[in-house]
C-alpha cells in the first residue's frame, strides 16, 4: 500500500524572526538588538576623541601630552635641563708670564720712542706701560700671585728698556750715527749715560710701572 507523501515541513527561523535586510544576526521581535558603533562600550568620561593619551595637558589646546611643562622640568624620558659647561679656567701661569714678557718688550720700545722723540720722560707713559703689561698677563694667565709678580717685575724692566732706547735716540742725534750702531756698538756708553742721568724721577717712573702693573692685573682678574 502506498502512503500519501506528506508535504515537507516549513523551514523554521533559527532566531525566531525574519532576517532584517540580509543580516542573519539581526533579531526579530523580542530579541536583543545587535551591537553597533563602539564594540568596547561607551567612551571613558573625560577622554577626548582621537587623543591616544587621554586628557589634554593643562593649558595646551592642541592635545600635545608633553606641552605645558615649565623650563627646567624633567622630560618624559627622565632627562633634565641641558648641562651648561663651566667656562674654561684661565689660570695658566706660564702663558701669562710669556705674555707679560712679550708685552713688556713691545711697550718698552714704544715708551723709549716717545721719550727719545721729545727728549724727556713722561710719567703717564710709564704708568701706561705697567698697566698694559699687568692687564694682558692677567687676562691670559689669571690672577695668580706668580703672574702678578712677574708682571710687576717685567714692567720695571719695560720702563728701564724704554729709558735706554730714549737715551740711544738722543745719542744717535748728537753723534749723527744710526740708532742701530749706537745700540749695537756703543751700548755700554748708553748704560753709562743712564747711570749719570738717573735721578729721583727716573726711579719714580720705574716704581710707577710696577704699581700700574699690579693695578692692571687686578682690573683684568
Amino acid at each position: 500500500m502506498s502512503q500519501p507523501v506528506q508535504p515537507p515541513n516549513q523551514p523554521q527561523q533559527p532566531y525566531g524572526g525574519q532576517p532584517v535586510e540580509g543580516n542573519p544576526y539581526a533579531g526579530g521581535p523580542g530579541q536583543p538588538a545587535a551591537p553597533t558603533g563602539n564594540p568596547y562600550g561607551q567612551q571613558t568620561p573625560g577622554e577626548p576623541t582621537g587623543n591616544p593619551y587621554g586628557q589634554q595637558a593643562p593649558g595646551d589646546p592642541s592635545g600635545n601630552p608633553f606641552a605645558g611643562q615649565q623650563p627646567g622640568q624633567g622630560t618624559p624620558f627622565g632627562g633634565g635641563a641641558p648641562f651648561t659647561p663651566a667656562p674654561p679656567a684661565r689660570n695658566n701661569i706660564l702663558l701669562g708670564v710669556a705674555v707679560a714678557l712679550g708685552v713688556a718688550i713691545l711697550a718698552g720700545i714704544l715708551y723709549g720712542a716717545i721719550a727719545g722723540s721729545i727728549e724727556r720722560e713722561v710719567g703717564y707713559a710709564a704708568v701706561g706701560v705697567g698697566f698694559l703689561v699687568g692687564f694682558a698677563s692677567s687676562k691670559v694667565g689669571g690672577s695668580h700671585p706668580a703672574v702678578i709678580g712677574a708682571a710687576a717685575v717685567l714692567s720695571i724692566g719695560a720702563v728701564y728698556l724704554g729709558q735706554l732706547v730714549g737715551i740711544s735716540m738722543v745719542l744717535s742725534d748728537l753723534a749723527q750715527i744710526p740708532l742701530s750702531e749706537v745700540i749695537g756698538d756703543h751700548f755700554d756708553t748708553v748704560t753709562e749715560a743712564w747711570s749719570q742721568e738717573a735721578d729721583f724721577m727716573t726711579y719714580l717712573f720705574l716704581a710707577l710701572g710696577a704699581v700700574a702693573a699690579v693695578g692692571g692685573a687686578k682690573k683684568a682678574g
